[in-house]
């Protein structure tokens, strides 16, 4: 981001720390138009560079503001966009640390639900039971969260505590499943097939249920959200050692034109390049 970008952003804080109420009417106007073209973005490198400045205000804010849901929801967003792109961009690490991020504002967004306050710290029946009172209206709280935590879980080399946490992420995405199963291209069922699909059977993992699930996000998606095909191949097709399924799934992701969905750009732009990765090493794979 230029001088001129910054400039602007430095200028939005100081407004939001002087005025208070209109500032923070001001600013929640601004940051969901804000998210969104973050996910129109294609140049994934830009993204790298420029998305901390926009990050930096809405840290700010938050911090006048901390339950504040629509800010919460702009964060969790934001910080697992960042760090997948991060990613990408060949920074693991500092994909990592932003992380980090993406999972306290995750956990604060659950906290504006009294029944999910305590949510790191409950059994995974109370955790249903909590669950069980929410409705559809909360279908969007709840996969934001839940993505914002599973991003953080990724960069934890498995880990114990990443690893109880899963359980309560599960939870978590298969109640959206049951509010909305389409809700955000299916992506619910994208998190499930690849956490069904990520172990062989012998260690706990389930390919038909896993298969199940990621069908379901291709259907709901109409194969054009690209990360749920480069995902299935790399658990599923990789476990089940489908070469012939990899390759294909890999194939429609590098063939689909990411202009006819500029609404996931970043998102699709980002699998792209992972599907060309992984199409480049697929002799070192089967």
């Amino acid at each position: 981001m230029g001088k001129a970008g910054q400039l602007v952003l430095a200028h939005l804080l100081m407004a939001a720390v002087l005025l208070g109420g209109c500032a923070r009417m001001a600013v929640n106007s601004l940051m969901e138009p804000t998210v969104a073209n973050l996910q129109r973005q294609t140049d994934l490198e830009l993204v790298c560079e420029g998305a901390s400045s926009f990050l930096l205000m809405l840290d700010g804010m938050i911090a006048g503001e901390p339950m504040d849901k629509r800010l919460l929801l702009a964060a969790v967003q934001g910080f697992s966009a960042y760090a997948s792109a991060l990613d990408v961009c060949g920074k693991p690490e500092r994909a990592a640390t932003v992380s980090s991020k993406a999972r306290e504002y995750a956990l604060a967004l659950l906290a504006t639900k009294p029944a999910l306050r305590s949510i790191a710290a409950m059994d995974p029946e109370a955790v249903q039971s909590a669950l069980a009172e929410l409705n559809e209206d909360d279908v969007a709280l709840l996969f934001w969260a839940g993505n914002g935590w599973a991003t953080w879980i990724h960069y934890q080399d498995g880990s114990p505590a990443s690893l109880a946490d899963l359980v309560r992420v599960e939870q978590i995405m298969r109640r959206v499943v049951e509010l909305d199963e389409v809700f955000y291209h299916g992506g619910a069922h994208l998190f499930l097939g690849a956490l069904y699909g990520a172990k062989p059977p012998l260690l706990g993992g389930k390919p038909d249920l896993s298969r199940f699930h990621f069908d379901k996000a291709l259907a709901v998606s109409r194969g054009e959200f690209l990360p749920v095909q480069v995902v299935y191949a790399q658990t599923y097709a990789r476990m089940m050692y489908d070469r012939d399924l990899y390759e294909r799934l890999l194939n429609q992701v590098i063939d689909f034109p990411v202009e006819q969905r500029p609404d996931i750009a970043l998102a699709n732009e980002a699998a792209k390049r992972r599907a060309a990765r992984l199409l480049e090493e697929i002799d070192h794979v089967f």
